[in-house]
């Protein structure tokens, strides 16, 4: 990790969860994070903890709606002008909705698109426009993806098919812009991360609908994965040496069955 000192990172979805615990595992390896979220107050309360502010790298809070196109550029536009570079990009931010095909609200599937698809697209052109912009040749973009990229989830959840049809997307996403990039004969790396479950507000915002089912009961059935065990498998990543390409972790809890 040692590299990475000084050099800065880009975390959507940064205001809690994954992203929060991404913002202070990096920031404590000495980036410089610029952490994004429309709840940019809760990035903000991140930057004024201790243990961050003890940190030898330094945590930036930059408001953004992913779902605008105009705000991802405004974001940009805000990093080349304070800090002139970017050398990470962790497209982080996702949601899902309890939404079946079959009854699924369509405003319900074109937020999941705009989010876990689209700003996921326009971060990393832009993110590796401004690599390339900057000559730098060993910067990392990754993808924080699930493991509904790589499988449906078991009957009676229904309503996570089309979130898991936005996450075989981004499986897709990766290993597309792993060929552009060598096909431009480029050293930025590309990896994508699926996690099973993690105890995080995910579960809270796809199960608001439903009075029947909480969050809570669901993270008693077995032992969830923590944000921080994902913020570790992306040191990992970070750590790699520079011929290691890691494309796609799966990330399960031990009791997970599926």
């Amino acid at each position: 990790m040692e590299r990475w000192n000084g050099r800065v990172a880009l975390v959507t979805g940064a205001s809690a969860g994954i992203g929060a615990a991404l913002c202070r595992a990096l920031v404590a390896r000495g980036m410089v994070v610029v952490g994004c979220a429309r709840k940019v107050e809760r990035i903000q309360g991140i930057a004024e903890e201790d243990a961050v502010k003890a940190s030898p790298g330094k945590l930036v809070a930059i408001k953004c709606d992913l779902t605008q196109e105009s705000d991802i550029h405004a974001l940009f536009g805000e990093i080349r002008k304070s800090f002139g570079r970017l050398d990470v990009c962790i497209n982080n931010a996702g949601l899902s909705h309890d939404a079946p095909l079959l009854t699924g609200a369509t405003s319900d599937w074109r937020n999941m698109l705009d989010v876990n698809v689209m700003a996921l697209c326009i971060c990393t052109q832009e993110a590796v426009k401004l690599m390339r912009e900057k000559e730098i040749n060993d910067g990392q973009v990754i993808h924080i993806s699930s493991i509904g990229g790589h499988r449906l989830p078991s009957t009676g959840m229904f309503g996570a098919n089309f979130y898991c049809g936005t996450k075989f997307m981004v499986r897709a996403l990766t290993e597309g812009l792993r060929r552009e990039l060598k096909q431009l004969k480029s050293g930025i790396r590309i990896a994508s991360v699926s996690p099973g479950m993690v105890e995080t507000e995910f579960f809270e915002h796809y199960l608001k609908n439903d009075p029947t089912r909480n969050s809570e009961d669901l993270f008693r059935s077995f032992q969830a994965l923590q944000s921080k065990d994902i913020a570790d498998t992306v040191l990992y990543i970070l750590g790699s040496p520079p011929h290691v390409e890691v494309h796609d972790i799966l990330v399960r809890p031990l009791e997970q069955a599926t």
